[in-house]
């Protein structure tokens, strides 16, 4: 294994802040079906577990038809996909982080909820998509987070070392999932969930990437 050291990054919330564009796609949709919008701040109670569950929360009891869910959400996601990159930023600090553990000869990837190939037109339109080695979505597998394997799968795909490896991400399902995998949880401070930081178990807290490779040399 050449590779001294495995960083796992969910993407949404922790990498790229990717609220503005999801926003967009989701108070586009529930114009055209007659909806009330949202606003950008309600992002945290939506969003996290992918499209579906982002709809479903939005949707609670006001739509009990199931068909027009799955209409609503495939609008969402098509209309995402057409305007992914419109306004979501790298968090700060993350590329120069990025381009820090490279040279360290660290191996990073995604374990997202979002769908794979979403995630990899995100990574690649931002031009972040070179400093992964494997980008694995929410139907990359037959299972996703919290699943533990949605980060051991990634790992062993890339001929990493889970005793040298850990995850960073910005809710509850990651921290689960590092959990649930025996991996040290970094997280990233308001994130896309509803919990505060005091009842997500963490080993690590951030604000950006700004200074992020003082904290990753404790574990080389």
């Amino acid at each position: 294994m050449s590779q001294i050291y495995t960083i796992l990054f969910d993407l949404d919330g922790t990498i790229v802040n990717t609220a503005p564009d999801l926003m967009a796609a989701h108070n586009y949709v529930m114009k055209k079906f007659g909806h009330a919008e949202k606003k950008l701040s309600d992002i945290k109670s939506l969003a996290g577990k992918g499209a579906w569950v982002m709809m479903q929360r939005s949707f609670k009891e006001e739509i009990k038809d199931e068909k027009i869910k799955k209409e609503m959400t495939k609008e969402f996601i098509d209309y995402y996909a057409k305007n992914i990159d419109q306004h979501s930023q790298p968090l700060k600090g993350s590329i120069e982080f990025f381009n820090w553990a490279k040279n360290k000869n660290i191996s990073m990837c995604v374990c997202t909820n979002k769908q794979e190939k979403l995630a990899i037109d995100l990574l690649k339109k931002l031009n972040i998509y070179k400093y992964f080695d494997y980008v694995a979505g929410c139907d990359t597998f037959s299972f996703n987070k919290p699943d533990p394997r949605h980060l051991t799968d990634v790992v062993g795909i890339i001929g990493g070392d889970l005793k040298k490896t850990l995850m960073v991400g910005d809710s509850e399902v990651d921290a689960n999932s590092a959990h649930n995998a025996n991996l040290p949880f970094i997280l990233v401070k308001d994130g896309y969930t509803e919990k505060s930081e005091k009842e997500i178990k963490h080993d690590e807290l951030i604000t950006d990437f700004i200074g992020f490779d003082k904290i990753i040399e404790k574990y080389l």
